[in-house]
C-alpha cells in the first residue's frame, strides 16, 4: 500500500468518524452552525430566539463608530416585556475582571503583595486549606492554587448557600486538586478568598473599593456589586429549561460572580481595561502579569461573553438568559457569539 492510498483511507476514516459523531451532537447546534450567516446582528439574535433562548442582548463598540445595541426575545417572559438592550444583567464570572483590577491597584499601592501567602493573609485558614502556606495571592488570581471549586460540589446548585462563609465551608479540609503553581484549575473559591483578603486589608468592603476606584472614575452608573443594590424590575429575567420560576430573584453574593451591569457598562469597562484607562501608572503592568483581558460568565439562567478583537478594534458583549441541565445552551451561545463576530468583521469590509 503506497502513501497516497494510506492518505486516502485516513481521509475517508476521518470523514466517516466526523459524520458518525454528529449522532451525539444536539441537532440545534448543528443547525446554528451550518445556517447561512445573516446580514445583520438583529437577524442573528432573532434566529437564536427561535432556537430556544428566551432573551438576548448584544452590545458592539467598534472604534470610530457609535456603540450599537441589539436585543431580542423577552426581558420578562411571564409579563411579556420585550428584551431591553439597556437592562441590568447578572454578569457572573465577568465580575472576576473587576476583582483582578482591584488587586492590581492595591498591589501597586503596596497594600497587597503578590507573593504573600494565603496563610499569611488569612491565618485562621492555615490548617483548613491544604498548601495555604504555599498558595500566594498571585496563584489565587491566576487559578493556579489547587483549591477545589465550591460550585463543583455535588448538588451545589440545588440549594446553594447564600453566605460566603457557608460556601467556603464546603471545601475546607478537602484535599487539594493539585500542587500550587503546578497546573491551572478554574475555581470560584479563589475569588471568594480574594474578596475576604481585600476586605480584611482594606478594613471595609471591596465592593466599596471597586465602586470608588473603578466604577465612579469610568462613569459606570449602571454597574452594581450586589443584587440587593438594584431595582429588581430592571434586571433581565433568567430561566432554566424545565423550571418555571424566574431566577433573577436568586441572590449570588460571592465576589466570584456577584455583579450586575448593563451590556454597555461592561463594554465600557472592557474597553478601559484594554486601552489602560482604568489604570493609574504602574497598575497595568501588574495586571497584565496576573490576569486575562476577557471573560465569560455563567449562573443559572444567565450567560455572558465579554471579549475584545484587536484586528477590528471592537468590544463585543453578549448576554443570554436561558440555561439548561444538558449544557448545550452554552455551546449554542458560543456559536451565536462567533457568528455575531463574523457579522461585525464582514460589515467592515
Amino acid at each position: 500500500m503506497n502513501k497516497q492510498q494510506i492518505k486516502r483511507i485516513l481521509k475517508i476514516s476521518l470523514i466517516t468518524a466526523s459524520i458518525g459523531s454528529l449522532y451525539f451532537v444536539p441537532w440545534i447546534l448543528v443547525k446554528a452552525w451550518i445556517l447561512p450567516l445573516p446580514n445583520t446582528i438583529q437577524e442573528q439574535l432573532e434566529e437564536c430566539i427561535a432556537d430556544g433562548f428566551d432573551g438576548m442582548i448584544v452590545y458592539v463598540d467598534q472604534a470610530g463608530k457609535p456603540p450599537a445595541f441589539y436585543a431580542a426575545g423577552w426581558h420578562d417572559r411571564k409579563k411579556k416585556i420585550p428584551a431591553n438592550p439597556n437592562a441590568l444583567f447578572k454578569i457572573g464570572s465577568v465580575s472576576k475582571l473587576y476583582v483582578a483590577v482591584a488587586v492590581a491597584k492595591l498591589v501597586n499601592d503596596k497594600q497587597l503583595t503578590l507573593d504573600k501567602t494565603l496563610a499569611e493573609y488569612l491565618p485562621e485558614l492555615k490548617n483548613r486549606i491544604e498548601n495555604s502556606d504555599k498558595i500566594t495571592l498571585r496563584l489565587l488570581v491566576q487559578h493556579r492554587s489547587g483549591i477545589p471549586d465550591f460550585t463543583r460540589i455535588t448538588g451545589y446548585w440545588e440549594a446553594p448557600p447564600k453566605e460566603n462563609k457557608d460556601n467556603l465551608a464546603l471545601v475546607l479540609d478537602k484535599p487539594a486538586d493539585f500542587e500550587p503553581g503546578e497546573e491551572y484549575g478554574y475555581s470560584n473559591t479563589n475569588y471568594l478568598l480574594l474578596g475576604e483578603i481585600l476586605d480584611k486589608m482594606l478594613g471595609y468592603s471591596h465592593h466599596q473599593y471597586i465602586n470608588e476606584e473603578i466604577l465612579i472614575p469610568l462613569g459606570l452608573k449602571n454597574t452594581y456589586s450586589l443584587l440587593s443594590e438594584v431595582n429588581i424590575d430592571q434586571v433581565m429575567s433568567g430561566y432554566y429549561v424545565g423550571y418555571e420560576d424566574d431566577l433573577k430573584f436568586n441572590d449570588f453574593i460571592n465576589p466570584a460572580g456577584s455583579m450586575i451591569a448593563t451590556a454597555q457598562d461592561v463594554g465600557i469597562f472592557l474597553r478601559a481595561l484594554i486601552d489602560g484607562s482604568v489604570f493609574k501608572e504602574g497598575e497595568q503592568e501588574i495586571y497584565s502579569s496576573i490576569y486575562v483581558y476577557e471573560h465569560t460568565g455563567l449562573l443559572p439562567g444567565y450567560q455572558s461573553f465579554a471579549k475584545y478583537y484587536k484586528d477590528i478594534d471592537t468590544v463585543i458583549i453578549q448576554f443570554n438568559n436561558t440555561t439548561n441541565f444538558d449544557g448545550y445552551d452554552w455551546n449554542l451561545a458560543e456559536i451565536i457569539y462567533g457568528r455575531v463576530v463574523k457579522i461585525v468583521r464582514k460589515r467592515r469590509r
